[in-house]
């Protein structure tokens, strides 16, 4: 009679243990979906993935923003404009969380920075969605560089086409594609 009940103790327990890292599975699939759908930028598919808010830190720079679902998802239509590629460089489960380092390029970071930026970032999740994700690092970033083109695109926007200088802060699709023309504008008035 013990037997039976230490047998049938050991099987509870070793299902839960299989239900278990099914769920970690599922969080590091969930993670490679994401990125997944932000290099295709298929933005109606991220609502199925992400919690009613998302939370966004960058430890760096000691900035925290909460995103609507909605919100988060006009965001990426914002960084769908200017063609991202996104790469998991290396992927671990970490108890609840998932660590990922990414590298990513778009049209903007190349024409800002000149290479790929590569940070490495925290998922945390809330009944299987994603619910904050955290750059504890910027492991390539040369801020530099970035902010001496920026400066120096965004006063020569001012000084040639200062009816257009709204698009710094309209992170929104049509935003997006503001800044993009104004990239254009900027290479095609500004090469030897």
């Amino acid at each position: 009679m013990k037997t039976n009940y230490l047998l049938i103790l050991v099987l509870i327990l070793g299902f839960s243990a299989c239900k278990n890292s099914e769920k970690e599975i599922d969080h590091l699939a969930l993670t490679t979906r994401y990125f997944e759908i932000l290099d295709t930028s298929k933005t109606s598919e991220i609502e199925d993935l992400l919690s009613d808010s998302l939370v966004t830190r960058e430890n760096d720079y000691d900035y925290t923003y909460t995103f609507s679902k909605a919100a988060y998802v006009e965001w990426l239509r914002w960084d769908s404009v200017f063609d991202p590629n996104y790469k998991i460089l290396n992927i671990a489960q970490d108890s609840n969380v998932v660590k990922v380092c990414v590298s990513k390029i778009d049209t903007r970071i190349n024409f800002l920075h000149n290479a790929p930026i590569v940070t490495d970032q925290e998922f945390h999740f809330k009944e299987d969605k994603i619910s904050a994700i955290v750059t504890t690092k910027y492991v390539v970033f040369n801020d530099s560089i970035f902010v001496k083109n920026r400066e120096t695109f965004l006063n020569w926007m001012d000084q040639n086409h200062p009816d257009l200088n709204d698009f710094i802060f309209d992170q929104t699709k049509a935003g997006g594609l503001k800044y993009l023309n104004a990239i254009k504008l900027f290479k095609n008035n500004t090469i030897d």
